[in-house]
């Protein structure tokens, strides 16, 4: 891996980390086709930039992290919570299905489930306080988030579906999905730097930086535009985005351009 690929991939995952279009997919194919093998060392370094876009999300929302915020808190560390044992049970089995093929499959059923859900949504009855949010709530966003484990789910994808679907808006589902994700991303990729961190020699631990940074940048710019859009649109056009992603994914895949 060079700078140019850890530019690349730092935009990438800054942009779709956030959006319900699934980071991981999107790194697992560009990965791919800048023809980088997922030796242990780029999918640290895949996870770790995370970590940029995790930073952004913090700065985002700043005004929530204090004291007076405590119970909304609460109510994130319990929606963790499902991930967080789930997670841990099945680690090992989790990394049977990182394969393309898979991949499509859930980027084709995610925006399927987009269109299912913005029938049933009934936006003027939703809760648009995030304050407000309740316990039950919370849990529900959490269970949703496990679904996340599948590469090309979307993590925020998931958890704003589960949002709506608790009788949310669009947009406080995506806010509590953005602060739900800083003790998740935190914990994974904290675990993920720790890990490897003494497989970065000096070289490498420049390219990390250069997409930590740029995944920084671009996360805190996406998110801004996202969070604007969410409060006047629908998902559909990313349900669109993703069947289309999905099937191009598979047309790949049958040509042999890329391997499942």
């Amino acid at each position: 891996m060079n700078i140019i690929d850890s530019v690349i991939l730092g935009i990438v995952e800054g942009i779709t980390e956030f959006l319900p279009i699934s980071s991981t997919a999107h790194m697992i194919l560009v990965s791919t086709l800048l023809g980088l093998q997922q030796t242990l060392q780029n999918i640290a370094f895949e996870i770790i930039i995370q970590l940029g876009a995790t930073f952004a999300i913090v700065l985002i929302y700043l005004d929530k992290i204090n004291f007076k915020e405590i119970e909304l808190w609460k109510k994130v560390l319990l929606a963790f919570l499902p991930l967080m044992i789930i997670g841990f049970l099945l680690r090992h089995q989790v990394k049977e299905f990182f394969n393309l093929k898979i991949v499509a499959l859930m980027f084709i059923i995610g925006g399927i489930v987009f269109f299912i859900v913005e029938k049933l949504y009934k936006e003027k009855e939703a809760l648009k306080e995030i304050e407000k949010i309740s316990y039950k709530q919370a849990l529900i966003i959490g269970i949703f988030q496990v679904f996340a484990l599948i590469p090309g789910t979307s993590r925020s994808g998931a958890t704003i579906v589960g949002g709506m679907l608790s009788g949310l808006s669009r947009k406080t589902a995506a806010d509590f999905s953005f602060l739900l994700a800083i003790p998740t991303m935190i914990t994974v990729s904290g675990y993920e730097f720790t890990k490897n961190f003494s497989s970065f020699k000096d070289q490498n631990l420049i390219i990390l930086a250069t997409g930590f940074f740029v995944s920084f940048i671009s996360c805190y710019i996406a998110v801004k535009w996202f969070l604007k859009f969410v409060k006047k649109y629908t998902l559909i056009p990313f349900g669109i985005y993703r069947i289309a992603m999905g099937i191009f994914i598979l047309y790949l895949i049958s040509k042999g351009v890329i391997t499942p």
